[in-house]
């Protein structure tokens, strides 16, 4: 049970989480580049980059890409489509029956798009994307740092160092196999770990899986662990923030595949 007055560290992914678009898609577009998710898909089955850094390895080296400059990022956080009511869940945490929770957005999407997105919403020392270090003419010269697969451990481990946070006192929301490492990790922190897509390999680790249009859902699974609260308490809380909860299923699915043996299923014996 959560005690008043005290203070958590709230960390987010962005692309998918935060958003709808995956941030390099939408530069592709932008770009006018064809068969983004091909080439992701290829940096992925050599397992070249970690997972999530993909678009960061085209942006160094692919020549189509390689044109990119700062107010291309920038350009693009502007078109991307965010999920409802951000501002709101950023003025709920400030304080939330009592408690602070600092948001921090940990992505391994170029820090540009992601400030350029969140404007005004998160501050730039809250956000922690790839950093990119530019030379004279503008062009992309390398990474100054990568917040993907345990690269997003080490931000936040930094994070919760720097805030002098306690182990449990975590919460950790994402929506991709690039969120693993860090959800294993908060998990073994006895933080909270919440996945916001139905991710193959995310789901059997996060502790609560949230489906929804809305990023203010996250709350949900926040109010229940921590602070224990009812569903009759939610649904009133909600209620204050001009929000209702219209549908709430909470469902467990299994997802089962057979398979007949070599020598075909076999007989019941009696």
């Amino acid at each position: 049970m959560a005690q008043s007055g005290k203070h958590y560290l709230f960390v987010s992914d962005f692309d998918q989480t935060l958003s709808f678009n995956d941030s390099g898609l939408v530069l592709s577009k932008l770009l006018g580049v064809n068969e983004f998710e091909q080439r992701v898909a290829g940096l992925s089955e050599i397992h070249l980059v970690q997972q999530g850094g993909e678009l960061a390895y085209l942006l160094l080296h692919d020549p189509e890409f390689r044109r990119v400059r700062r107010e291309h990022l920038a350009a693009v956080g502007k078109q991307i489509r965010l999920k409802e009511n951000i501002e709101l869940l950023s003025d709920v945490l400030r304080d939330l029956d009592g408690s602070e929770f600092s948001f921090h957005v940990v992505s391994a999407a170029p820090e540009e798009v992601i400030q350029s997105a969140l404007e005004g919403i998160v501050t730039a020392d809250h956000i922690h994307g790839t950093r990119f270090r530019y030379n004279a003419e503008g062009e992309i010269e390398s990474i100054i740092r990568l917040p993907a697969g345990y690269g997003k451990v080490a931000v936040v481990d930094r994070l919760r160092a720097q805030m002098r946070i306690r182990h449990d006192s975590l919460v950790y929301v994402g929506d991709g196999g690039s969120d693993v490492h860090v959800m294993l990790h908060v998990n073994r922190l006895d933080g909270l770990t919440i996945a916001v897509s139905e991710n193959k390999y995310l789901t059997p680790i996060a502790r609560r899986t949230i489906l929804s249009d809305n990023a203010c859902s996250v709350l949900v699974p926040m109010l229940e662990e921590i602070f224990g609260w009812n569903s009759g308490r939610i649904r009133s809380f909600f209620e204050s923030h001009g929000l209702a909860l219209q549908e709430w299923d909470k469902v467990r699915t299994d997802t089962i595949t057979l398979c007949a043996t070599p020598s075909g299923p076999r007989a019941a014996v009696i």
